[in-house]
């Protein structure tokens, strides 16, 4: 279950205050101050952990305490610093003040670590402050409090391919195709409910990740649907594999199918139509080997698509799918400059 959104409150530990005390031991009538720091409080601080790939865990946990720090002891003794909460999360989260809504980290590197709520100093004890003049002080300072905050976590998946298309395009079957994801597949729109990962390898130990989004409809990008809820997924992928069924059963037209896919990435964001796009025909075991051609060419030209990012496969008889990962190798790989943005003419 792929959970994408959460709310968390941490709290780092307060500083140990400092301690007010003077020696006193046989033969050293005037041993004079000795108090000592109090120890530092313990920081919160969130972890990428490359294993994880959901924020399910925090649907069960939303409150991370640091511990406080100690007071500090006689006889100059510095008080124990307060440990740290880590707190591990995915790649590709991105973490917000809830309060402010500013950006405090975006989380893309395996093990990258972010105090989110640094612990409080802690205070001084009277030996600090004894000096010539000032032989037996007995002030000392309190430690800083805690920082307490409520933070928004919001996940967006880390993937080399994005799979779009319309529902039934054939994109949970392609998904189990390419890698070993068991997505769920049905004969009825919106199968995928949530985003699906998946590995794809290929020969020389070479991996690329695959992200199976839930099928786009028209009016997605104003919340139509179910695509809405995760076209921000896409962002993150390095190319997208358009699939567009050239067979459709309610008759539609793959070309205005096509579009409407098209229409809604640029509208949730421009960038979407810069990224470098492979339109792939699937279900081409459909189509009479004769038809292929003209079908493929007759898509290709009214949609404007380069000869060399249009790819013919089957998801269902693995027809294609080996150039198919090759090509999303090469441009994940290369990052190669995208063509520009192509749409039916007229």
């Amino acid at each position: 279950m792929l959970v994408d959104r959460a709310r968390i409150v941490v709290r780092s530990g307060k500083g140990g205050d400092g301690c007010s005390h003077m020696r006193r031991e046989k033969a050293m009538p005037k041993g004079g101050p000795d108090g000592g720091d109090g120890g530092r409080g313990g920081d919160v601080v969130l972890w990428v952990d490359p294993h994880l790939d959901t924020l399910l865990q925090f649907k069960f946990a939303g409150h991370f305490f640091a511990k406080d720090g100690e007071p500090g002891q006689s006889k100059s003794c510095t008080g124990a610093d307060g440990a740290d909460c880590v707190v591990a999360v995915p790649p590709g989260t991105l973490i917000y003040d809830l309060q402010t809504e500013e950006l405090l980290a975006d989380l893309t590197e395996p093990n990258a670590r972010v105090v989110v709520a640094p612990g409080g100093r802690g205070g001084l004890g009277n030996e600090r402050f004894k000096s010539a003049t000032h032989q037996a002080p007995t002030e000392r300072t309190l430690g800083e409090p805690a920082v307490e905050r409520e933070l928004r976590l919001e996940l967006k998946l880390l993937a080399d391919v994005g799979l779009v298309g319309l529902p039934n395009a054939g994109k949970s079957t392609m998904l189990g195709a390419l890698t070993r994801a068991e997505a769920k597949v049905g004969a009825y729109p919106f199968t995928t409910i949530s985003p699906q990962l998946g590995i794809a390898e290929l020969p020389g130990e070479r991996r690329l990740v695959i992200a199976d989004l839930p099928g786009l409809i028209e009016g997605a990008a104003e919340g139509a649907g179910l695509g809405h809820e995760f076209l921000r997924h896409i962002e993150r992928t390095r190319v997208i594999l358009h699939l567009v069924d050239v067979a459709p059963l309610d008759g539609s037209d793959p070309v205005t199918n096509a579009e409407v896919i098209r229409g809604e990435l640029e509208a949730f964001s421009p960038e979407l139509s810069r990224k470098p796009e492979l339109l792939v025909f699937n279900k081409i075991d459909l189509v009479p080997e004769e038809d292929r051609a003209k079908l493929v060419n007759r898509i290709g030209n009214a949609l404007r698509v380069p000869k060399d990012r249009r790819l013919v496969v089957s998801g269902a008889t693995g027809e294609g799918l080996r150039p198919m990962l090759e090509r999303c190798w090469e441009l994940a790989d290369r990052r190669e400059a995208p063509v520009a943005g192509w749409r039916r003419e007229g």
